[in-house]
């Protein structure tokens, strides 16, 4: 069986690299998947699947990685939404 704990920091960590894509769009949208994902297969029993799902989120991590630098290696301008305060959007 997997530690929680290693499930939870590879979590994090897709959540932290997710938010390092320069375009507002690509960052918003790997968020949501990161989460969506994750919630898909939070009440997963069977240990065969958790690791081929664990396996397969290291790879996702590493694309993330690489895109999220490729992204900020070719940044735009801002949208207009990126320049609300936080206040206001909630």
């Amino acid at each position: 069986m997997v530690p929680k704990s290693q499930i939870l920091n590879l979590y994090k960590s897709l959540l932290r690299e997710s938010q390092k894509f320069a375009s507002y769009n690509f960052r918003s949208y790997a968020v949501r998947r990161v989460r969506d994902a994750f919630r898909e297969f939070q009440n997963m029993q069977d240990p065969e699947i958790i690791r081929n799902k664990l396996s397969e989120a290291y790879k996702n991590l590493e694309i993330i990685k690489r895109q999220a630098l490729i992204s900020q290696m070719y940044q735009s301008d801002k949208l207009v939404i990126e320049n609300i305060p936080r206040s206001i959007k909630s």
